[in-house]
């Protein structure tokens, strides 16, 4: 077993596997894109690389299935569950990098005036996708799962009363 350096997206790809039981690295990618992508997005090409990487680290099994197109199929060894599990109980506190591209525009004097229409539309459109999902299918949710997307709906409302704020403050201040 190579001894790998474990990023989140290590433990996207793990979690994903270990969710599905059994899956593909295009199975991780498409179960990723219709379930943590709004808080956690992973491009297709680093999920092939962690897998790979994964399994030679040993904490994914692969296993080849015959016929058809030879599918690559990957599970978790005992270490990748261990591994895993070790990662889920660590409480340990990263601070959240936003990555939200209109607060560097602001940073660099782009207009709230000008920004926050697009931003507002682009959040209340969000939310509304979000609550709408917590309608339709939170009781399906698991535990977890049910409070990543309150965090979603939380951060959403956040942003559209921070766009609200930067909006109405300018107005606000002379010769702006």
């Amino acid at each position: 077993m190579a001894d790998v350096r474990l990023t989140t997206a290590s433990f996207l790809v793990l979690g994903t596997v270990d969710k599905l039981g059994e899956a593909s690295a295009y199975d991780v990618k498409v179960e990723a894109a219709a379930t943590v992508a709004p808080f956690w997005s992973i491009p297709h090409a680093q999920v092939y690389a962690q897998c790979d990487r994964l399994v030679e680290a040993g904490l994914l099994h692969e296993v080849r299935r015959e016929g058809g197109r030879n599918r690559r199929l990957l599970r978790l060894t005992d270490r990748g569950r261990e591994v895993l599990g070790e990662w889920l109980a660590d409480p340990d506190f990263v601070p959240v990098e936003a990555r939200e591209h209109a607060i560097l525009r602001l940073w660099f004097g782009a207009r709230p005036q000008e920004l926050a229409p697009a931003q507002l539309s682009g959040h209340r459109r969000i939310l509304a996708e979000y609550e709408g999902l917590a309608e339709s299918v939170g009781e399906l949710l698991t535990p977890g799962q049910r409070e990543a997307l309150e965090f979603g709906i939380r951060y959403e409302r956040m942003m559209l009363e921070f766009w609200e704020w930067a909006r109405s403050r300018r107005e606000q201040l002379p010769g702006t």
